[in-house]
């Protein structure tokens, strides 16, 4: 009979030496992911690199958030008077929330200046199953220079993982992107998954080269109270067999 996907990820975790073996015969009685762990391989090193995109101008970039803001500021726009939400303290910004088709969007605003400074939106990904779109949503973000490096994205990603929703990288990322999650992944736990035909599979915290640039391979950093045994439930996420 065909292993549960949660056995299978037990399994897995055995035969690199994340527990013991005495400990998953232990799982008749007691399921593991009921038993709280540490996982220390989290921290063994940082994540290498996935597949890069190109940024856009700086001049595309500022032309897309000056339409953005006219729209916040605009009566018949679906984006006027959005609520404001308390994400961070940074002088002179606010953080105004929207939710669309299960999306969510954050867009930062310089009262000062009167601009916007970027936004950060939480996508679904129509590659999960909808099982998986419960738990996931992949996150971009475009600012305008002179706001970046300034802590808003990280500061807006800590608020996120209070919302019981992890992040699933897409199929590339930003150089801003690419850096904010290796600078996370110092004390969050992360690890690299395969995303194939709507099926989750879980790869580990390191991959090897060749699997980073597979257009199928993902980064999965989770939300605050989540573990990998808890997301394996949740979403019938399967353990690579060697």
């Amino acid at each position: 009979m065909r292993e549960s996907a949660t056995d299978a990820i037990d399994e897995w975790m055995v035969g690199r030496g994340l527990i013991s073996a005495s400990l998953f015969r232990l799982e008749k009685e007691i399921p593991l992911y009921s038993l709280s762990l540490p996982f220390p391989f989290w921290m063994e090193q940082q994540p290498k690199a996935l597949r890069i995109d190109v940024e856009l101008p700086q001049e595309d970039v500022r032309s897309e958030l000056s339409r953005i803001y006219e729209r916040l500021h605009c009566p018949r726009s679906p984006l006027f008077d959005l609520p404001v939400v308390r994400i961070a303290d940074i002088p002179g910004l606010v953080f105004r929330y929207r939710v669309a088709d299960g999306e969510h969007y954050v867009y930062v605003e310089d009262l000062a200046e009167k601009r916007l400074a970027g936004y950060t939106v939480f996508n679904r990904l129509i590659e999960l199953d909808r099982r998986a779109d419960r738990y996931l949503r992949a996150p971009h973000s475009r600012y305008a220079p002179a706001y970046q490096r300034r802590g808003i994205t990280t500061a807006i990603y800590s608020w996120w993982f209070r919302t019981n929703c992890s992040l699933i990288s897409g199929a590339r990322q930003s150089p801003g992107a690419h850096a904010l999650w290796h600078s996370l992944a110092r004390r969050r736990e992360m690890f690299f998954v395969e995303l194939r035909n709507k099926e989750l599979t879980c790869l580990g915290r390191t991959v090897e080269l060749c699997v980073q640039e597979d257009l199928h391979t993902r980064m999965i950093m989770l939300a605050d109270g989540w573990d990998l045994r808890r997301l394996a439930k949740a979403t019938r996420m399967k353990a690579r067999v060697a």
